[in-house]
């Protein structure tokens, strides 16, 4: 998927050890916007991955918490 602030499909693996990372990062400030969906998604998904939001965009690329720092990182390595 090219072009510029593109960002491909992100690994399921990858998006799951993400959320988790941000969930953790978002534990003790449950007053952030961010915290609050974070806490909604794994909630209501009950854990599920597949009815979390990091799988709702089309071609698997993540909420746009995950997203960013996917982006983040593959620049970084790139």
């Amino acid at each position: 998927m090219g072009g510029s602030g593109s960002v491909d499909a992100i690994p399921r693996d990858v998006g799951s050890q993400l959320c988790a990372e941000i969930r953790q990062e978002n534990r003790r400030r449950w007053y952030t916007f961010a915290a609050l969906r974070r806490w909604g998604c794994s909630t209501f998904s009950k854990g599920d991955p597949a009815k979390m939001c990091l799988t709702s965009k089309p071609g698997y690329r993540g909420c746009n918490l995950v997203e960013a720092p996917h982006a983040r990182q593959s620049r970084s390595a790139g």
